[in-house]
């Protein structure tokens, strides 16, 4: 029986295309070779597709580029698939299934799953609304306060504001969230554009830094206490994994996740079954109302004053890094990474079937 032929994106264009990269030697390494036939198809950062045709174990490094080939994903369904093209010659390649390893902007925010809906290609992952929705930390919030789980008191400023009535943001974020408070981009992954405000100075840098990732800018409130997180996967019986919790600096930044030898995770968190328990209800309820399917991580504290279960935000297209808590997560509840590449892949084909 012929192999059916996986593609993988990488790179893309958003703030996160380093660890998308990461990411996908590490999924592209642990895909079943005997079941599949691996396309990796690698986005440069100025937008261009790159079909690569070399040995899989260089994919780590820059000197897989030289066998790489200009491609697109054509919408078209006749063609179905890739379409490689050298000087002017274009192949069509079909492709079976697409795994899109693109944390943030174009990867996880809806565009690219559209692309793969009008190609009518099986996917790895959220939909559309899904993806777009929950990427939108502002829009993620109002949906899920309709099923009334506890949230960090929050604000939303956009972008023209600062420059029409900054006194006005700030007096509104001062009385919404107090200090100290964080500054998010709606819209930026890894945590990436997020700072931390003490005072009225350090709330006009962090909305000036903030805008400068997207137009629609979140403020919530400290929440003291650990920071939990809890790994889901399935399209409509969906499994959630144990309770991580995360130890890094002041707050889990770019640097923290990436970088910083000092940060670690616990698997499980030292927290009560009870209080795990709830944590693994809440991920799965916040995932069906975003309409998630396949995959997402599910952020959550446990503050520390009053014991309250508070979501902070979801991932559709988590890390897969070695220091990712997503694969983490589920090898602690006994299933490897190549089992859980594997799932993921029978995901996107059951849901294309239904």
């Amino acid at each position: 029986m012929s192999k059916q032929v996986v593609a993988v994106l990488f790179g893309g264009q958003s703030s996160e295309h380093d660890v998308s990269k990461v990411s996908a030697a590490t999924i592209i390494s642990n895909i079943n070779t005997e079941k599949y036939s691996v396309i990796p198809v690698y986005i440069t950062k100025e937008g261009k597709w790159l079909l690569y045709d070399g040995p899989l174990d260089s994919i780590g490094n820059n000197d897989w580029q030289k066998f790489a080939s200009t491609c697109i994903l054509s919408p078209d369904t006749e063609h179905h698939g890739l379409l490689r093209i050298v000087g002017d010659k274009v192949k069509n390649i079909p492709v079976d299934v697409v795994i899109p390893v693109l944390h943030g902007a174009n990867g996880e925010d809806g565009t690219v799953q559209g692309l793969f809906e009008l190609a009518k290609i099986p996917y790895v992952g959220c939909g559309v609304l899904s993806s777009a929705v929950s990427m939108n930390k502002a829009y993620t919030k109002i949906i899920v306060d309709t099923i009334g789980v506890d949230q960090a008191k929050y604000t939303i400023v956009y972008r023209p504001e600062l420059s029409e009535d900054l006194d006005k943001c700030l007096d509104r974020v001062e009385e919404k969230c107090g200090y100290p408070c964080f500054v998010k981009p709606a819209c930026a992954g890894s945590s990436v554009g997020i700072t931390k405000a003490h005072n009225r100075d350090e709330l006009i840098d962090g909305l000036w830094t903030a805008s400068e990732h997207d137009r629609t800018i979140v403020i919530e409130e400290n929440i003291t206490g650990d920071e939990l997180e809890c790994a889901v996967l399935g399209n409509h019986d969906i499994q959630a994994s144990a309770v991580g919790q995360i130890y890094a600096a002041e707050f889990y930044d770019y640097d923290a996740k990436y970088n910083n030898a000092e940060s670690k995770t616990v698997i499980p968190a030292n927290i009560s079954n009870e209080k795990a328990e709830e944590i693994r209800k809440k991920a799965i309820e916040i995932f069906k109302v975003l309409d998630g399917r396949g995959l997402s991580r599910v952020d959550f504290f446990l503050e520390e004053k009053t014991n309250r279960v508070i979501f902070n935000e979801i991932n559709t297209l988590p890390g897969f890094t070695s220091i990712s808590m997503y694969p983490m997560l589920f090898r602690a509840a006994g299933i490897d990474t190549e089992e859980l590449v594997d799932k993921l892949i029978e995901l996107a084909l059951t849901r294309n079937e239904e």
